[in-house]
Order: structure tokens, then C-alpha cells, then sequence
């Protein structure tokens, strides 16, 4: 059964951070790419990062710079370092995994998701 746990979501103050877990199992970790999005209430789906082993990390503009992907694939584990947070990064996050083609940053290109971690940023 694949799984992909998110963790370390939680409330911070603006300039604050963060950092997300995602522990995956039930499939071959280095044969997937896994990503994050993010949802805040009232807007779309937003692709946050994404790593692989064959393609590197890839990051959202709004978030180049204050966030950073890593992955301990001893450990099966994908992290996401949020830095200097912002009101406008709160949201659900949920950590995905998939083979994209057209684009990271497409949610349709990943076959499974985990069930979110909130981040609340306040002002």
C-alpha cells in the first residue's frame, strides 16, 4: 500500500519557519519524483517543489529563495525547508509523488497524495 505521510505543519508568525516531512512507502522511492502543493481556502492548487534523483529540485517563483527540498532516501523521507514565511503561504500542504512528463508543477502528473499538513502563517 503506498503512503505518503505529511508532518510539520503548524502556526508561525510572518519571517518565521517551517519544516514539512513527507515519509513515503510502499513503493520504489528513487523511481518517483516527489512534490509539493499547496491549497489555501478559496484559491487553486499550487505546485510549491519538487524533487527527483534523475532531475534535481524545482520550486515555485513565489517561494525561490525562502524554501528548500531534500530528500534522505535512506530514510525514504523528503523535507521541505520554509523560511521567511509569509501570510500568503498559509495554506494545506500536501506532499505527492508521481512521474511527471509535461511539467512538475501539473498535479495531474502524480499518481498519489498524502493528506496534507496545514500551515498557518499569521501577521
Amino acid at each position: 500500500e503506498v503512503q505518503l505521510q505529511a508532518s510539520g505543519g503548524g502556526l508561525v508568525q510572518a519571517g518565521g519557519s517551517l519544516r514539512l516531512s513527507c515519509a513515503a512507502s510502499g513503493f520504489t522511492f528513487d523511481d518517483y519524483a516527489i512534490g509539493w502543493f499547496r491549497q489555501a481556502p478559496g484559491k487553486e492548487r499550487e505546485g510549491v517543489s519538487c524533487i527527483s534523483t534523475s532531475d534535481g529540485s524545482y520550486y515555485a517563483d513565489s517561494v525561490k529563495g525562502r524554501f528548500t527540498v531534500s530528500s534522505d532516501n535512506a530514510k525514504n523521507t523528503v523535507y521541505l525547508q520554509m523560511n521567511s514565511l509569509k501570510p500568503e503561504d498559509t495554506a494545506v500542504y500536501y506532499c505527492v509523488a508521481g512521474r511527471p512528463n509535461t511539467g512538475w508543477g501539473q498535479s495531474e502528473e502524480y499518481d498519489y497524495w498524502g493528506q496534507g499538513t496545514l500551515v498557518t502563517v499569521s501577521s
